[in-house]
C-alpha cells in the first residue's frame, strides 16, 4: 500500500492558519496538563497502549476540550457547530486541517491528522502531528495503512529526545525526521536546525509540526542517510532511524530496507566525518546477536575513527520475542492467520539465514575527539534510569576527557567530590561483624550501582575536595595498618572506575 491511500495533509503554506488554530487549541485547554486533567492518569496512560475507550469514556461531555480531544485524538467525527465553539473552522476546513465527515454524518467534521499535546522541557505547549490513527499507541492501532505512514510520539523518540546532549550550537541535523519531535527540540537550542527523510510526506509533517507548535522553521531535506547534507558537518546529529531488523521495506517508518543491522552500521560508521570538533552523534538502534561472534566487538566495529563512544545494550530479545513484537506493531497479528504464519516464517527464515540468535536494543553516542587514542565504552544496562539524561551523557565524556589527561601520579595529586545523591550499602549476613561487600549507588541519571572494598567505600566517603587522593590514602593506610607506599600503587585504578562511572567527580 502505498502513500497514495493516505489522506491528504494539510497545507504549509498557511502559518496565520497554523497560528489561529495554535491559539484555539491552547485557549480550549488542549494542552499535555490539560489532557492528563481531563482524562484522569489510567485513560491518559491507556492511550499508549492503543486503548481508546477510556478516553472515548472521558469525553462523553459538551466543553469544547472534550470535542478536541475527540476531533483531534480520537478520530470521531464532531458536529460543525461544537467544533466552531473552539477553532476558527472555515480556515481550518480551507487549509485542510478539517473535512466535512462522510455525507451519511450531517454537518459533522473530522481531522485530516492526529494533533497529540506534548509538554517540552521548558514548559512550552508543543503539538506533535502524525497520520490519522498515529497519535496514540503508535502503529498498532491503525490495522492497515499505508507504507509512508508517519508516527507521532512514541517511547523510542522521547527516550532519544531525554537522551541527547542540549548544548547550545550552530548547527543540529536531524536524520530520519518523521514527525519532527527530535527537530523541534533542537530548535530550542541551535541556529540552525536541518531535517531529513525519505519520506517527503514525513517533512510535510514536520513542517506542520513545527508550525503547530510555534517553532522556527528548519531546512527540510529529501533523502537517504547523509546523501542530502553531502559535505556539511554539525555540532549535533540526532536520529532515531528506521532501525528494526525485518525482511523486507514494507513500512517506511521501522523498516530501513537494508539487510540485517547495515542500516544503524552504516548510520553510525557515516556519522565521524559529519562531525565537527567535539560534537555528539546520538542514535537509538537495533543490533544482531550473532551465533560464534561476540556483540560488543561488532559495535566497537561500527564507531568511525575519531571519535569516543558510549553505547549502552538496554533490551535483548530473543528472535522470535523480536518477530512478534514488530508483527503487533504493524497489526498483523489481526490479519488472517495464514498470512500471519508466512510473515512470522519470513522473519524466522532472514534470522536463520543470517545466524542471528538474539536482538539488542540501545543507544549509541558518538562524540568526535583530537584525542590520540579514542575511548569506546561498550555496556549492558537494562535496569531503570533517570530521564533526561542529556547532562549525564556529557558528563561522561568530560570525565573520559579528565582520565585520558591525568596519569596514576597525577590522580592521586588531584582532589575528588563525592557526586550527590550516592548511599552506601552494606552487604553480608545478618549479625556479621564485616560485610561480604560494600555497594555504593546512584539515586540520579543512570542509577549505577559498584561494588568496593571497605578501602574503597571509605576512600569515597571522605572525598569533600578540601584533600588530595594521595593524602586521604595515606591516612587510611594509618588506620588500617597498611603500607601507604603499596596503597597508592593498587587504588588508582579504583579511582578511575569510580569517576568514570560517575560516583567521584573532580573538584573545581
Amino acid at each position: 500500500m502505498s502513500n497514495s491511500s493516505l489522506s491528504p495533509l494539510p497545507a504549509t503554506d498557511r502559518p496565520d492558519v497554523a497560528a489561529r488554530l495554535r491559539d484555539a487549541l491552547i485557549g480550549a485547554g488542549f494542552t499535555a496538563d490539560g489532557l492528563l486533567d481531563l482524562l484522569g492518569a489510567p485513560a491518559y496512560a491507556a492511550l499508549a497502549r492503543s486503548e481508546t475507550v477510556p478516553a472515548l469514556r472521558a469525553t462523553r461531555g459538551d466543553t469544547p476540550l472534550e470535542a478536541l480531544v475527540r476531533l483531534f485524538l480520537l478520530q470521531q467525527p464532531v458536529a460543525h457547530a461544537r467544533v466552531a465553539d473552539a477553532l476558527p473552522v472555515d480556515a481550518c476546513l480551507e487549509s485542510g486541517w478539517l473535512v466535512r465527515a462522510a455525507p451519511d454524518a450531517g454537518d459533522d467534521l473530522a481531522a485530516t491528522v492526529d494533533v497529540r499535546p506534548y509538554g517540552g522541557p521548558g514548559g512550552e505547549d508543543w503539538f506533535i502531528v502524525s497520520d490519522l490513527g498515529c497519535a496514540v499507541g503508535g502503529a498498532r492501532g491503525i490495522g492497515s495503512h499505508g507504507e509512508g505512514v508517519v508516527l507521532g510520539v512514541g517511547g523510542a523518540s522521547t527516550t532519544l529526545a531525554g537522551i541527547t546532549v542540549r548544548n547550545p550550537v550552530a548547527s543540529v541535523l536531524d536524520l530520519g525526521t518523521g514527525s519532527g519531535i527530535q527537530t523541534l527540540h533542537a530548535t530550542r537550542h541551535a541556529t540552525r536546525v536541518t531535517a531529513t527523510d525519505v519520506n517527503p510526506r514525513a517533512l510535510h509533517i514536520t513542517a506542520l509540526t513545527l508550525a503547530l507548535s510555534g517553532a522556527p522553521a528548519a531546512d527540510l531535506r529529501e533523502g537517504s542517510l547523509f546523501e542530502p547534507v553531502r559535505g556539511e558537518t554539525y555540532d549535533l546529529i540526532v536520529s532515531n532511524p528506521p532501525f528494526v531488523i525485518s525482511p523486507g521495506a514494507r513500512l517506511t517508518y521501522r523498516d530501513g530496507g537494508m539487510g540485517g543491522d547495515d542500516l544503524c552500521r552504516a548510520l553510525v560508521q557515516q556519522a565521524g566525518e559529519r562531525l565537527n570538533e567535539g560534537g555528539f552523534a546520538q542514535f537509538l538502534a537495533n543490533w544482531q546477536h550473532v551465533e560464534g561472534e561476540d556483540w560488543p566487538d561488532r559495535l566497537r566495529s561500527w564507531v568511525p575513527r575519531g571519535c569516543d563512544a558510549w553505547i549502552v545494550q538496554r533490551e535483548v530479545q530473543d528472535v522470535t520475542q523480536y518477530a512478534e513484537l514488530w508483527l503487533r506493531d504493524a497489526g498483523d497479528h489481526r490479519a488472517d492467520p495464514a498470512e500471519y504464519q508466512a510473515r512470522y516464517d519470513a522473519w524466522l527464515d532472514e534470522f536463520e539465514a543470517r545466524k542471528v540468535r538474539a536482538v539488542g536494543f540501545g543507544w549509541i553516542t558518538l562524540r568526535r575527539t583530537g584525542a590520540a587514542e579514542p575511548s569506546i565504552t561498550v555496556e549492558e544496562w537494562p535496569h531503570p534510569v533517570e530521564q533526561p539524561l542529556g547532562d549525564t551523557v556529557r558528563a561522561h565524556f568530560e570525565r573520559l576527557d579528565y582520565l585520558r589527561e591525568h596519569d596514576d601520579a597525577a590522580l592521586l595529586a588531584g582532589h575528588f567530590r563525592l557526586v550527590e545523591e550516592i548511599v552506601q550499602e552494606q552487604v553480608g549476613l545478618p549479625g556479621a561483624e564485616d560485610p561480604e561487600h560494600v555497594v555504593l549507588r546512584q539515586n540520579r541519571g543512570m542509577r549505577r550501582a559498584t561494588k568496593v572494598d571497605t578501602i574503597g567505600a571509605g576512600f569515597a566517603g571522605v572525598c569533600d575536595g578540601s584533600l588530595s587522593a594521595g593524602r586521604i590514602l595515606d591516612a587510611i593506610a594509618q588506620l588500617v595498618g597498611e603500607d601507604p607506599v603499596l596503597l597508592r600503587d593498587r587504588t588508582p585504578a579504583q579511582i578511575r572506575l569510580l569517576v568514570e562511572q560517575g560516583f567521584l567527580e573532580p573538584a573545581g
